[in-house]
């Protein structure tokens, strides 16, 4: 069963194309993992697939609705947990649920069932009675995903669900996207952190500048970059080193910075390696060398020419 499709769908603001004929289908039962870089238009993908915010030409269906796709009833069957921690600070966690729970009509024995099924799903049974304010931000996140959960929505959006938050608590939220799954629902997940998606996700979708770009499993992404090339130089002075120049070498593609360290992907077979090392001790000490097989990162670089995350980015 397709859960949401979106057909040719443009969404402008002003000038600027934010959806520029997206077309997606999600099926029952997926981990879709959405990755692009700032500005890709997740966010308005997400924004446009929930009804939140109108489009200008295309077709969106929800549950297989197209003529009223986001009637109450469709609302119904979705969640949401935004990237913001939308909980209120001055209520309880139980209470905090106990509201989220009321806006979707649950009432009575139901209610408070539902209510006490999110807690302990999010782990947080024992902290129904302590309001956010003494949650640490993994707590904080976990509250935030309860909300989410508590009419027991057959598709759920995940919008940056970890950020800022400690190891623990990324995996914590990672086993219960997973359960979540393996107890029928269906997911869209957006995240900066590659290793998520490689983690938990059945298909990716990578989106730039309004489209999108690639999709498939983790492995078939892989396959589409094998005919290239990752060598890693780590090296004393990554300022001296004239990555134009490195960048200008036959059969490169993209030449990347981080810390120490100098990334340079080129098409298989090029036979340039003693090149660029020749070009770079020119200029730096070179302190190892290390040839890597293709990975997401490599996709998704090799696709936007951009990282996922920006450097220092948390």
């Amino acid at each position: 069963m397709t859960i949401a499709s979106m057909q040719g769908v443009v969404k402008r603001y002003g000038s600027h194309v934010a959806l520029d004929y997206i077309d997606l289908d999600i099926q029952e039962g997926e981990i879709i993992g959405l990755l692009g870089p700032n500005g890709a238009g997740k966010t308005t993908l997400i924004q446009t697939i929930t009804g939140m915010t109108s489009f200008e030409r295309g077709k969106v269906e929800l549950f297989g609705q197209s003529k009223t796709p986001f009637s109450n009833q469709n609302k119904e069957k979705i969640g949401l947990v935004t990237q913001e921690i939308t909980v209120f600070e001055e209520l309880t966690a139980k209470e905090n649920l106990q509201f989220f729970a009321g806006v979707y009509g649950l009432k009575g024995e139901e209610k408070k069932k539902r209510v006490e099924e999110a807690l302990e799903f999010v782990g947080l049974g024992d902290k129904g009675n302590k309001v956010p304010t003494k949650f640490s931000g993994g707590m904080k996140r976990r509250l935030n995903i309860a909300c989410a959960l508590t009419h027991r929505p057959k598709f759920l959006i995940m919008d940056e669900p970890t950020v800022g938050i400690d190891p623990q608590s990324r995996n914590y939220i990672l086993e219960a996207v997973k359960k979540l799954r393996e107890n029928g629902t269906t997911i869209l997940y957006t995240t900066h952190y590659m290793e998520e998606v490689q983690a938990i996700a059945s298909r990716v979708v990578i989106m730039d500048q309004g489209q999108i770009i690639k999709e498939g499993t983790v492995d078939e992404l892989i396959q589409k970059v094998q005919h290239e090339e990752k060598v890693k130089i780590d090296v004393t002075d990554t300022d001296k080193v004239p990555v134009e120049s490195l960048e200008k070498i036959a059969g490169v593609k993209n030449v990347s910075v981080s810390g120490s360290q100098i990334t340079i992907i080129s098409a298989v077979g090029s036979g340039n390696l003693d090149r660029i090392i020749s070009l770079v001790k020119e200029h730096a000490g070179v302190l190892g060398i290390q040839a890597d097989k293709p990975n997401l990162e490599d996709v998704f670089l090799t696709l936007t020419g951009k990282q996922l995350r920006d450097k220092g980015e948390e």
